[in-house]
């Protein structure tokens, strides 16, 4: 009995992680962030890098993709240094307290964080303002890190 019961615990608490690491991150059907771009090339090559299928993580129920190996056991050995701030949803869309998917081409890394915008378009507005954008959007992710993009 007491080992049925910890099952379903775990399965509870399992399923329970699962749905808010859908909520607290920005992924597509197949659970791929940044739209399949490589976090760890925003970094070393300046510039968005697709990433393959070859070589993935999954963090806080997020796949990653990246375009070599060493970049991914690169991510691997420091996934918080190039996870996307915002989960990777949009920072302009944090900065107003909402929550939008990312087409992966328009970022910025700031002080050593990697900050994703819905698009080009949203990136130039954001870039207009940095430092006051990334403070307003701090603010607003402490009460929408948990709820679902839809209910904003």
């Amino acid at each position: 009995m007491m080992k049925k019961l910890l099952s379903v615990l775990a399965a509870s608490l399992f399923a329970t992680q699962l749905f808010a690491a859908g909520v607290q991150v920005s992924v597509d059907s197949n659970d791929v962030i940044l739209n399949g771009y490589d976090a760890v090339a925003y970094f070393t090559e300046g510039k968005p890098v697709k990433g393959t299928q070859e070589y993935t993580a999954v963090y806080d129920g997020a796949v990653y993709r990246f375009a070599s190996k060493a970049n991914r056991n690169r991510f691997q050995a420091n996934p918080a240094a190039y996870a996307p701030a915002y989960g990777g949803f949009c920072a302009y869309g944090a900065s107003l307290g909402k929550k939008f998917a990312v087409n992966g081409k328009a970022f910025e890394v700031v002080n050593g964080r990697l900050y994703v915008n819905k698009d080009e378009g949203v990136y130039k507005v954001w870039k207009k303002d940095i430092p006051g954008n990334v403070l307003k959007a701090e603010g607003h992710w402490i009460t929408i890190e948990d709820v679902a993009a839809g209910d904003l």
